[in-house]
């Protein structure tokens, strides 16, 4: 297994990798742009939602630190994104460790608009950098508004 740093740097140049991509397909000539479809709002929204849900579930899985762990260590789908304790310390010493992670489903704390700039810049409503092991994201906007609207998707309790 990789040390943690190495993990976070990992996941943060997946993160990247996955925001050029996505961007330089945007941007690719669409033969289907010109003819007007009826359900392309319904079609763009749930692109959307499939991309934000690709980025929270797959690539930066939030799940391990903002899911509940059951008795068994089984992730509690119940309360998927709910948050919850975080299942990991650090292997070194890195200063402040997160030991709780909150709620992402429903409505991630702060506004939407913290909540965009935390994705792009990393830095907390609060005007600081997140603690450990939540990693410091550098999302390009689309990439932070799909998350947003994801996490928006699932509801809350």
């Amino acid at each position: 297994m990789f040390p943690l740093r190495f993990r976070t740097l990992i996941l943060a140049s997946a993160v990247a990798l996955c925001a050029t991509v996505n961007q330089a397909q945007a941007q690719k000539p669409d033969a289907a742009k010109g003819a007007a479809r009826p359900d392309a709002a319904k079609a763009a929204a749930s692109d959307t939602l499939e991309r934000g849900r690709y980025i929270v579930e797959d690539l930066a899985q939030c799940w391990r630190c903002h899911s509940p762990v059951d008795q068994r260590g089984v992730r509690d789908r119940m309360n998927w994104l709910h948050g919850g304790q975080v299942g990991m310390r650090p292997t070194v010493p890195v200063g402040e460790w997160a030991i709780v992670a909150p709620r992402l489903a429903g409505s991630p704390p702060g506004t939407d608009v913290q909540f965009i700039h935390l994705m792009m810049t990393g830095v907390s409503r609060r005007g600081r950098f997140l603690r450990q092991p939540m990693p410091q994201f550098r999302m390009k906007q689309d990439d932070a508004e799909a998350v947003l609207a994801y996490l928006k998707s699932l509801g809350g309790k």
